[in-house]
């Protein structure tokens, strides 16, 4: 299995347009941040997870080698404003992509792209195929099992995956006891950790550690990063040495 980070920012990136702090205004290309997203390649299918603002940007930085199927995680605009963008896999594989999302996130691609789900529709609009995931089971893609992990990002319930022992969660600052033990036995956890102070919808820095210091894997990588953390270079010299912080386009071969 091979994990791309394809952004690891938050809904703002970094750097922040206007901002001149230390972190937005770094040298360190670790800390320019695309808004989070993920690439799975597993059993021979390729896996996106969320299609932001930046999936043009990130798939021009890693393109995919077949066509993608595309796991939603929530309806924030963060997340999904980059559907349209799918076209080109449209034109050049002459096929609908397939989305696996809850029926609540279908319901916002409905709102914000109706022009894909009209009955008559404009010549080159993007094609998909809905596929409705409830998040209490193990689904499968193509022969790929994907377990859900259900979170709280505040009130928003949210979808995190495993895929074998690799578990990624983002937007979340709740998550209950039972979707806990499915992130026993990790190989990987990904978790996001926005900054140090306390946020009303993120997991902290603080938080975030002591989730993997609960949940034991043996390596964890932390995403959806503000540029209120702090540079790449000093935060991750106060982490134990199985946390990093990742960044875009960090590759992981499990």
């Amino acid at each position: 299995m091979r994990f791309t980070f394809l952004g690891t920012g938050t809904s703002q990136g970094v750097p922040v347009i206007g901002c001149e702090c230390e972190v937005c205004t770094s040298n360190d290309a670790r800390d320019k941040r695309m808004r989070t997203s993920a690439m799975v390649e597993v059993d021979g299918n390729t896996l996106v997870i969320d299609t932001g603002p930046d999936f043009r940007q990130q798939m021009l930085r890693n393109t995919p080698t077949d066509m993608p199927k595309v796991l939603f995680t929530h309806e924030h605009k963060d997340h999904i404003a980059g559907l349209d963008d799918i076209r080109a896999f449209n034109f050049k594989y002459r096929k609908p992509i397939e989305i696996y999302s809850t029926r609540r996130v279908q319901e916002a691609l409905k709102r914000e792209y109706h022009y894909v789900f009209e009955a008559m529709k404009y010549p080159g609009v993007p094609q998909v195929n809905l596929h409705d995931i409830t998040g209490k089971d193990t689904f499968e893609v193509n022969g790929t099992k994907i377990q859900c992990i259900n979170v709280l990002h505040y009130k928003l319930p949210v979808l995190g995956f495993r895929i074998r022992n690799l578990a990624y969660i983002t937007d979340a600052n709740y998550i209950a006891s039972e979707e806990k033990d499915k992130l026993r036995g990790l190989d990987v956890l990904i978790i996001n950790a926005l900054r140090k102070e306390k946020h009303i919808s993120h997991f902290n820095l603080e938080e975030a550690l002591e989730l993997i210091a609960e949940l034991k894997p043996k390596q964890s990588y932390l995403t959806h990063i503000s540029h209120m953390l702090g540079l790449q270079s000093s935060v991750e010299l106060e982490l134990p040495d199985s946390v990093k912080i990742a960044f875009d386009d960090l590759v992981l071969n499990l």
